[in-house]
């Protein structure tokens, strides 16, 4: 199989997102990467919901930690009936897909093609059938990188020949793809990273693999991206997302709304990547996760208020339609308002 995370950055090579090996699933715990290199391993799919919830993984890495999460659960009820495996699989299924409410709708699905896999596989006298699902894991993955490549493709081909573009939080393989193509395409630009807080994924994530993959790379504060646009010259703000919406509402990492005003008022073009989400018609189908009010009051461990006053931490914010200048898929790119024109595969991709 020819993988398609050849000349990634190191953190978006399969075995540095999640992996199943000998009954657990190791983690990047990308709450301190790259300070730190530390793997969280999980000895239960428990555990790899605990580490979804808890935020060591996000962006798209949740979705392959699911997968892994379903090779463990294959592994803790393997030599038991055919029957109680698939009731097993069934609850862990359960568990790991619900571990963080604004995603379920794909976890689901993603839980389901394993379900599937493991029920042919011991209908078919497997004895265990979790490196049966990790094989599945990986080729899926594989399958997504592909999708994504043509994604990073059209998004690259919005970027200028030379001028700088504007990020937000981690987009995941996204990011690794349009940057790849950037290469291929002679596209000379530099990289404007927010911070993202309270865990910094852009300036930790985002801005580590654009270093990496040789691009000119800046951090800059979340407060910041309206003057560093007026003063900086941006030619473009792109985002992934972690539902878009079919009827063009885009819900992403906190902060993304007031970036998107920010670019319409500059004359900036905000264009958003990734799949219409089939599960989510419209953005009232949408559950907003509120994460622990404690975080926005610290930064990576140290108290930065007054710890006798309150916090607010909304996990993603909503961007309407009319702020979105186009949504890029693997089918080029869409008018946010004309999504029904997207023609979903059984298996849309992840970024």
């Amino acid at each position: 199989m020819k993988r398609e995370d050849k000349d990634l950055a190191w953190m978006l090579q399969f075995e540095n997102i999640a992996w199943y090996e000998d009954g657990r699933v190791d983690i990047l715990d990308r709450r301190i990467y790259p300070i730190e290199v530390r793997k969280v391993s999980c000895h239960s799919h428990q555990e790899v919901a605990q580490a979804i919830k808890d935020m060591v993984t996000q962006s798209a890495g949740p979705y392959v930690a699911c997968s892994m999460g379903m090779a463990l659960a294959a592994y803790e009820c393997k030599g038991r009936a055919e029957a109680e495996q698939i009731a097993y699989l069934e609850d862990a299924a359960y568990t790991i897909s619900h571990a963080r409410p604004t995603t379920t709708w794909r976890m689901q699905k993603i839980c389901e093609a394993c379900l599937a896999v493991a029920r042919e596989a011991l209908a078919a006298g497997a004895l265990d059938v979790s490196e049966t699902i990790k094989e599945f894991a990986i080729e899926q993955n594989n399958i997504r990188y592909k999708g994504i490549g043509e994604v990073g493709r059209y998004m690259a081909g919005l970027f200028p020949s030379k001028g700088a573009i504007m990020t937000q939080c981690f987009a995941e393989t996204i990011v690794g793809m349009m940057l790849r193509e950037a290469r291929i395409q002679n596209k000379d630009i530099k990289i404007y990273c927010p911070e993202t807080r309270p865990f910094f994924q852009g300036s930790r994530l985002t801005a580590t693999v654009c270093h990496e993959m040789g691009f000119d790379t800046t951090v800059i504060t979340d407060n910041m991206p309206g003057a560093v646009m007026k003063n900086e010259g941006i030619d473009l703000f792109t985002s992934a997302a972690d539902v878009i919406c079919c009827d063009g509402h885009v819900v992403n990492k906190v902060g993304t709304y007031q970036i998107a005003i920010a670019a319409q008022y500059h004359g900036i073009p905000y264009y958003v990547s990734g799949a219409p989400d089939q599960g989510h018609p419209t953005i009232d189908t949408v559950h907003i996760e509120m994460r622990n009010a404690g975080d926005v009051l610290e930064a990576m461990g140290t108290q930065t208020a007054n710890p006798n006053v309150k916090g607010y931490y909304p996990a993603f914010d909503i961007t309407p339609p009319e702020l979105v200048t186009g949504v890029v898929t693997d089918q080029g790119v869409f008018d946010p308002y004309k999504l029904a024109d997207y023609k979903a595969g059984p298996d849309d991709f992840l970024v």
